[in-house]
């Protein structure tokens, strides 16, 4: 059965899943942001769009947010003229974001007050998979919301893993990110310091992959160290130390050690302050000074 979507953030990723929802038959609306990317094409394909956010979930089955953090995220459902004020009795919001897990919790919670039912759903990959439909989705919620929601995650989503409670699908978000992004910037930091002992780039990385530093992370890095193209991870400094930050606040609240998660951190404010539009794989440039 096709339902009628809403979506909020049709970012770089969000554009993706709503290309999908769109080619799967289902209704979408979507809010209009100056965040997002050009919707002139969504337009064309019969999506519609809304200038309020309770309007737009008045009209929907499911909300689908796509946002940067858990701020976005709880301005969006509980702002003045949010998703609560307009949200049907038994809708669905599925968070897509990456936000704090306690603020999850604490939205799956208003979301209830409202007559909803929350899920969250954030995701792993990049734009390009969101374009084809192939996302990893990590699931937190109740398990048979999360069968109720299935075949309308599968139009933009290759695997669908459920993790737990409430909450523990933006754990896990975290928890990946923290490691992949922690992975990358070691590398790029080892990749500076080489530099400044004559250790050719080629040589760098040949070496790693053939050992203990080989894997995805050095995949991702291995363009930019060979010849200064950053499109193997298209993801900004900014977004990192944003979910850096929120791994540390995770990580505290749950009185978990985040020595090596606040050294990161550190790394990738120092390296935003001296560059604030760059990209993770540049860090091995900023580093090196």
């Amino acid at each position: 059965m096709k339902k009628k979507i809403g979506m909020v953030g049709i970012g770089m990723m969000g554009h993706g899943i709503a290309s999908n929802l769109v080619k799967h038959g289902h209704e979408l609306a979507v809010f209009e942001h100056p965040g997002n990317q050009p919707l002139d094409g969504l337009v064309a394909a019969g999506v519609t769009t809304y200038k309020s956010l309770k309007e737009l979930a008045a009209r929907s089955d499911v909300v689908i947010l796509v946002l940067t953090g858990a701020p976005q995220v709880e301005g969006v459902l509980t702002g003045a003229g949010g998703i609560l004020e307009g949200l049907r009795p038994g809708a669905v919001v599925i968070d897509c974001s990456t936000s704090i897990p306690s603020t999850t919790v604490r939205m799956a919670g208003a979301v209830r007050a409202a007559g909803g039912r929350l899920l969250d759903s954030p995701m792993t990959r990049t734009p390009k998979e969101a374009a084809e439909g192939r996302l990893n989705l990590l699931i937190g919620g109740d398990t048979g919301l999360l069968e109720e929601c299935r075949p309308l995650l599968q139009c933009f989503a290759e695997n669908i893993t459920h993790m737990g409670p409430v909450g523990a699908g933006h754990s896990m978000k975290l928890l990946h990110n923290y490691v992949s992004l922690g992975m990358v910037s070691l590398i790029a930091e080892a990749a500076a310091c080489a530099g400044r002992n004559g250790v050719a780039p080629d040589a760098f990385v040949d070496v790693l992959a053939k050992g203990g530093g080989g894997g995805i992370a050095l995949e991702r890095i291995k363009p930019f160290l060979l010849a200064g193209d950053s499109s193997g991870l298209r993801f900004s400094v900014a977004n990192a130390r944003k979910d850096l930050d929120y791994y540390n606040a995770m990580a505290g609240d749950a009185g978990s050690p985040r020595e090596i998660a606040g050294a990161v951190l550190a790394t990738l404010e120092s390296a935003l302050a001296r560059e604030p539009g760059a990209l993770v794989p540049e860090l091995a440039r900023i580093l090196a000074g």
